[in-house]
């Protein structure tokens, strides 16, 4: 192991010695602190330090060896990460109290999910881009279903683990067989050699549906989004927040790794449109129809990410930017939206929308932050939302994909209606709420900063573009 290659590995080493000395120490302490805080305190501090490594600019010119790299997008992400992995740590202290959560397992599975991330991240080859994924996804399999006391959260995580597993056999599957026809597990390679050109190979392309089907759950991409709604409903509500956020911004990450090292993308172009206008209006249709908070954003996840690929079939008119600017923007929103309802739900908010009632009056700081991202995802200005649905419709038009973005345009039109059923529940209907919002300084800090963040990338994102315009094609 060269010293490029320490470098490259050490956030990936301190997630994962975080999460083995996080069982360790909340096994031995567990008789002093019950509720696990010293497995938490460990977690925090190994994902800050984690992030915080990769904020310095690499000392050297790298040359690693073991398919990691540290490019200006791996750093950005892995630092994007980390923040999520804390956030949703600190998040989870009294809701997971509130809902009787306890051991250290929870901390350790979250730095075990963040380092899945990070490794896909930093991968240069298809071998770690899997073993990386596959971390991630599994991860999400046992935070899904850790609210034992909960018959829902082990049946949703039994759909998504029957469901993932599928979904990994087919990336497997794919994988192999793109090496059958490269001969190198190097993405670049296997991108030049399977979908650059003028030849088709017959394998490739069988390599390349395969790959894309497992890419498609990872997104919630129609016809792959059926375990969504359900585990979005079942799940805790800071692991909502880290699988819509976290895990959506490394399943497009992935995707951003792939194609820009593809040439033209013709040849995909076809089954890509076809998820991505499945998705928008599947998913903008049947969140219309829902009445359950939890379940409409679900919903609507799997129509932001078929906006997403709209902006990833436009790449000629800078669809890689808009796409990544909108995975740190997603995240962003996601955040902020289900730590608001998290907190609803500890003081005593139901899953339906009349249960939203009057929220805004008797939990104000909440409700705002859930009114504020609720805004910034049907795209209103000049909040983030609106700003990343600009950007990738503008690729598309500059692209040539007229009907595509024509079609994105409507049906974000139309999802402004099902978002602002909820600020109406919250703002113009009364409910009989005792104001007893209970915030601590970490879920208000949070609460605030990630408001913050919906509005300042809204209105000044041109740092974050000029940077992803450096590395991004």
């Amino acid at each position: 192991m060269t010293p490029a290659d320490l470098w490259i590995a050490l956030p990936l080493l301190l997630l994962a010695s975080g999460a083995v000395v996080t069982l360790v120490a909340g096994a031995l302490m567990r008789t002093r602190t019950p509720d696990s805080v010293a497995g938490t305190v460990i977690a925090v501090i190994a994902a800050t330090v984690a992030g915080l490594w990769f904020v310095q600019t690499p000392p050297v010119p790298l040359a690693p060896s073991l398919g990691l790299s540290a490019s200006g997008l791996t750093r950005l992400f892995t630092i994007w990460f980390a923040f999520m992995s804390v956030a949703v740590l600190l998040l989870s202290g009294r809701y997971n109290a509130w809902r009787d959560i306890r051991g250290e397992e929870y901390p350790a599975t979250i730095l075990f999910t963040t380092f899945g991330m990070v490794a896909l991240a930093a991968a240069t080859n298809l071998l770690i881009v899997f073993l990386g994924l596959e971390s991630m996804t599994f991860g999400f399999y046992i935070l899904t279903a850790f609210d034992r006391k909960q018959p829902v959260s082990g049946e949703a995580g039994l759909k998504y683990l029957v469901m993932g597993a599928v979904s990994a056999a087919f990336l497997a599957f794919g994988m192999a067989l793109l090496f059958c026809v490269a001969g190198t597990l190097d993405i670049a390679g296997i991108m030049q050699d399977t979908l650059a050109g003028t030849s088709r190979n017959p394998v490739a392309l069988a390599g390349w549906a395969c790959l894309l089907i497992g890419v498609a759950f990872k997104l919630s991409l129609v016809p792959a989004h059926l375990w969504t709604p359900d585990v979005y409903e079942a799940a805790p509500a800071p692991v909502v927040a880290f699988l819509s956020g976290a895990g959506k911004g490394a399943a497009i990450l992935l995707l951003l790794l792939l194609l820009p090292h593809a040439g033209d993308l013709a040849i995909l172009r076809i089954p890509l449109a076809a998820m991505a206008l499945l998705s928008m209006v599947v998913g903008n249709l049947a969140a219309l129809r829902q009445n359950r908070v939890r379940r409409m954003l679900a919903y609507s996840a799997i129509a932001q990410m078929g906006y997403v690929v709209v902006a990833l079939i436009s790449h000629r008119g800078g669809g890689f930017q808009a796409a990544a600017f909108y995975a740190l923007a997603y995240s962003v929103m996601s955040l902020a939206a289900f730590a608001a309802i998290g907190i609803l739900e500890r003081n005593g908010c139901g899953a339906t929308l009349e249960e939203y009632h009057g929220r805004g009056y008797s939990h104000p700081l909440a409700a705002g932050t859930l009114a504020l991202a609720l805004f910034a995802l049907a795209g209103i200005p000049p909040t983030v939302g609106f700003t990343g649905k600009f950007l990738i419709f503008a690729s598309a038009i500059r692209a040539g994909e007229i009907a595509l973005a024509v079609i994105g345009i409507l049906t974000a039109i139309v999802s402004i209606y099902y978002y602002l059923r909820v600020v109406t529940a919250l703002y113009l209907h009364r409910g009989n709420h005792e104001n007893r919002e209970k915030i601590s300084v970490f879920e208000s800090a949070i609460l605030g900063f990630s408001s913050v963040l919906v509005i300042l990338l809204g209105l000044f994102p041109s740092h974050l573009l000029d940077f992803l315009k450096i590395q991004l094609p």
